[in-house]
C-alpha cells in the first residue's frame, strides 16, 4: 500500500531510486509561491526569513532548475515553479490536514489590513465586529497608498486599501467604494464669504481672504476640486497643513478657514449645521478606493473572509 510520503516525493517529480525531496523544503516552496514573497511565507510557517530562503535555495540545488525570479519587492515564479505547485499542491495539503498540519487548534495567522488612516477609522473600524467574533484577529496599519502599496509587495500586508488602482500585474485590485468630496467652512466663514449664493454667483472668487486648510503643501484635494468643479487652476497657498484629513476638519470646525474633505468624514458636522456646505455641483469631484491584495489565494483563510466582508460592507456605500 503507497504511503502518504511516496505520494509526496512523487508528486514532486522524483522518479523511482532518485533521492528524495525534503517535505520541509516543498512545504516552503509552496508557502513562497503562494504568498509571494520570502517574508510572508516566513510569517506564515513562523520561520526566518533567512531560514526560508535557505531552504528553497537548496531545493532549487536539488532540482537543477531555478524556481523564483528575486524583484525588488517580493518574488515571481519561474515556468519550472508553476508545474511543480500544480504536482504537489494536493498532495501536500491533504497530508496537512490529515497529519495536523494546517487544521490544528492553532487559530489562522493574524490578517495585516492597511490603508488611509481617516477611511480606517471612520468606515473600517467600526465594522469589524462581526469578524471578530468569528476569530478573526486583525493588525491594522494606516499611512499612505504608495508605501503601503510596496509593503504589500514585500509581504508584510495581506490586504490595503488604495486611494487608486495600482500599475502593473503584480497586484489584484478591485474597486471598492466610492468618495464624494465637498466644499466645507464654519459658519462663520461661511457668512462672511457670503456662502453658497455667491460661490454659486461668482465661484471661487468668493473665497479670496478665507483661509485655506489643507492636507498637503501642493494641495491635492483642493487642486483636483478646483480644476473639477470651477475648472480653473488653483492659485493660491494654505495658511495650516496638516498630513491628517480628521485634523484638517478638527480645524475648519473651530474656525481656522476652509476645505475640501471627503463627504463621509463631515457627513454628521454637515447634517448638525457645525460645517456648512459651501457649494453643491451637480457633477462632484469622485475619486474610488480600490482593495488590493496580491495575486493568487493566501494560505490564510481569514484573508478571504475579510476582503469579502470589506467589499460587501463598503462596495456600495
Amino acid at each position: 500500500m503507497r504511503n502518504r510520503e511516496t505520494n509526496a516525493r512523487e508528486a514532486g517529480g522524483q522518479a523511482t531510486g532518485a533521492p528524495a525531496l525534503d517535505l520541509n523544503l516543498l512545504r516552503t516552496f509552496l508557502a513562497v509561491y503562494r504568498t509571494g514573497s520570502f517574508t510572508a511565507a516566513a510569517r506564515l510557517l513562523g520561520l526566518s526569513q533567512p531560514t526560508v530562503t535557505t531552504q528553497v535555495r537548496a531545493l532549487e540545488r536539488q532540482l537543477g532548475r531555478e524556481l523564483f525570479e528575486r524583484q525588488a519587492r517580493g518574488v515571481s515564479p519561474a515556468p519550472y515553479a508553476d508545474e511543480l505547485a500544480a504536482r504537489i499542491v494536493q498532495p501536500l495539503d491533504s497530508l496537512a490536514m490529515v497529519t495536523g498540519g494546517s487544521a490544528d487548534d492553532r487559530p489562522p495567522e493574524p490578517v495585516h489590513l492597511a490603508g488611509p488612516n481617516e477611511l480606517l477609522t471612520r468606515r473600517i473600524l467600526p465594522g469589524l465586529a462581526p469578524l471578530v467574533e468569528r476569530g478573526v484577529r486583525l493588525r491594522i496599519t494606516p499611512g499612505l497608498t504608495e508605501p503601503l502599496l510596496e509593503d504589500l509587495r514585500a509581504g508584510r500586508h495581506d490586504l490595503v486599501i488604495g486611494t487608486f488602482r495600482p500599475r502593473g500585474r503584480a497586484l489584484t485590485a478591485v474597486p471598492l467604494s466610492d468618495e464624494e468630496f465637498v466644499l466645507v467652512a464654519s459658519p462663520a466663514w461661511a457668512e462672511r464669504s457670503g456662502g453658497p449664493a455667491r460661490i454659486a454667483a461668482d465661484g471661487p472668487a468668493a473665497l479670496h481672504g478665507v483661509p485655506l486648510v489643507a492636507y498637503a503643501e501642493d494641495l491635492p484635494i483642493v487642486r483636483r476640486y478646483w480644476r473639477h468643479v470651477f475648472g480653473r487652476r488653483l492659485v493660491r497657498q494654505a495658511a495650516v497643513t496638516m498630513p491628517d484629513l480628521n485634523a484638517v476638519k478638527a480645524a475648519v470646525l473651530g474656525g481656522t478657514g476652509f476645505s475640501v474633505l471627503p463627504r463621509y468624514l463631515c457627513a454628521d458636522e454637515l447634517s448638525s449645521g457645525a460645517l456648512v456646505l459651501l457649494h453643491d455641483p451637480d457633477d462632484p469631484p469622485i475619486n474610488t478606493g480600490f482593495l488590493v491584495q496580491r495575486p493568487g489565494a493566501s494560505a490564510n483563510p481569514h484573508v478571504a473572509l475579510v476582503r469579502d466582508h470589506l467589499l460587501e460592507a463598503l462596495r456600495d456605500r
